[in-house]
């Protein structure tokens, strides 16, 4: 399994936090870390999004129908965001789009088992993947992408 673990992109300021939209420059990161991902990314994927509107308009940069999760709003626990991702057992690759520090939370914990977290910036990912050699399950991490690098 393939999991991209993706930060939704600069965002508005405001009180009511789900209803937060993307700046203009949110859009053009949102945008090209999209084009990156869709000339790296199998034919076939799921793409799964936070319902708040900023993680909804990163992921559309995709092109895709997608499907909200609720359960990984803002706020939401590793737990959460492993079984929305069905990691380790979905079959093919998930794109999640979520927020910070719970993205940081969950990449720290599938490849460090840690409790911390990292810093993912806004619009950035982490690719993980999920594989098996003779001593167990591994995490491999594939890329780390910043949208200002690309």
């Amino acid at each position: 399994m393939d999991l991209i673990l993706w930060r939704h992109a600069e965002a508005d300021e405001g009180a009511n936090d789900l209803a937060r939209e993307l700046t203009p420059k949110g859009h053009k990161q949102a945008a090209r870390v999209a084009e990156w991902l869709l000339q790296r990314l199998p034919s076939r994927f799921a793409l799964i999004s936070s319902p708040a509107a900023r993680a909804q308009q990163t992921a559309q940069a995709l092109g895709i129908p997608l499907k909200t999760a609720k359960e990984i709003a803002p706020g939401a626990p590793v737990s959460a965001i492993l079984k929305a991702a069905d990691w380790p057992d979905h079959k093919g690759t998930v794109v999640l789009v979520g927020h910070q520090p719970d993205l940081g939370q969950a990449a720290a914990f599938l490849v460090c088992g840690s409790q911390g977290g990292v810093s993912i910036k806004k619009g950035g990912l982490w690719w993980l993947t999920d594989r098996v050699r003779d001593e167990g399950a591994q995490v491999v991490v594939r890329t780390v992408v910043s949208p200002d690098l690309l």
